[in-house]
């Protein structure tokens, strides 16, 4: 990454940051800070995954979130799930206990909105700033730095991270108080789920009517039928290729996160649903770490 990134860097003072979780998303993320000039210490649990941070970037490596965190202006997060950002915010050896007064906690995790508005009233307990910032753009996004962000939490705080974050990000934008951020995630999901499926049943279709399926959607992919969907996933799922891409395990934890918050908040998704148990039938299938656009995969 660091010898063919294509990405060019606004010009901001150089921060102390750190970043906590160097999976997919996370390690590229980090990557692009330190590129970017800040000063950036690592965390993740596997000591591997740091050590392979810090040969390929310039920054140091922590062995708790707590050791990371120290004296830094921000701190980034990208883990699994809501018990995983617990697990590195909260407790002794938590970032929470390390961090400075006033220091902003940034969560790029994709999580329910009830832990983020938890964190962010703990955070404020102790004196410390806290946006729930989930992401938009899968790993290419990452690599690539040009991830969209959508936030929630405090504007002053918002626009104090808004700048260094900018390094992996091409839209960081605050949609509302804390928890704002996890609610819009899920609703990009909600919108993923039923193009995807759409565009599933369409191709599969236009295939048992004998049609060329990419001259198909070359021709429909100009008109209101077009879609991120389309023209990066239309391709492979004509070739019945998903060993890459946002994994059904994944999405299937987001649509739960999604359909949990349905129950709070009285929406009605009745597709959303059924498109949640079509993954589910991709898992049967061993799909579990295809690509999301592996929906065709039931009805061919």
């Amino acid at each position: 990454m660091a010898s063919t990134n294509p990405k060019t860097y606004e010009s901001t003072p150089a921060r102390k940051v750190a970043f906590l979780g160097l999976g997919v998303m996370g390690f590229p993320m980090a990557g692009h800070l330190a590129l970017a000039g800040h000063r950036v210490t690592v965390y993740n649990r596997s000591a591997e995954k740091r050590q392979a941070w810090c040969k390929e970037f310039t920054g140091s490596a922590a062995a708790t979130p707590r050791e990371a965190v120290a004296d830094c202006d921000l701190v980034f997060s990208c883990v699994g799930n809501d018990d995983d950002l617990r697990s590195i915010t909260l407790g002794e050896q938590g970032a929470f206990s390390g961090m400075k007064k006033g220091a902003i906690f940034v969560d790029h995790t994709t999580a329910s909105a009830n832990v983020a508005r938890e964190l962010s009233a703990e955070a404020e307990q102790r004196g410390l700033q806290f946006v729930d910032a989930p992401v938009s753009g899968g790993q290419a996004g990452a690599q690539n730095g040009m991830l969209t962000v959508m936030c929630g939490g405090d504007a002053a705080a918002f626009e104090a991270a808004k700048p260094v974050a900018m390094a992996f990000a091409r839209a960081f934008t605050l949609l509302g108080a804390s928890g704002a951020g996890q609610l819009a995630k899920m609703v990009n999901q909600v919108a993923i789920a039923g193009l995807v499926q759409g565009l599933s049943e369409a191709i599969a279709f236009g295939m048992k009517a004998g049609l060329d399926m990419e001259q198909v959607l070359e021709v429909i992919g100009k008109g209101a039928a077009q879609s991120w969907q389309m023209d990066n996933r239309g391709k492979t799922m004509i070739a019945d290729k998903f060993e890459f891409g946002f994994a059904v395990d994944w999405m299937r934890k987001d649509l739960g996160l999604v359909l949990d918050e349905a129950k709070r908040n009285g929406a009605r998704l009745p597709v959303t649903a059924l498109v949640d148990q079509f993954y589910a039938d991709i898992q049967a299938l061993g799909g579990n770490r295809w690509d999301t656009s592996s929906l065709i995969r039931r009805i061919r």
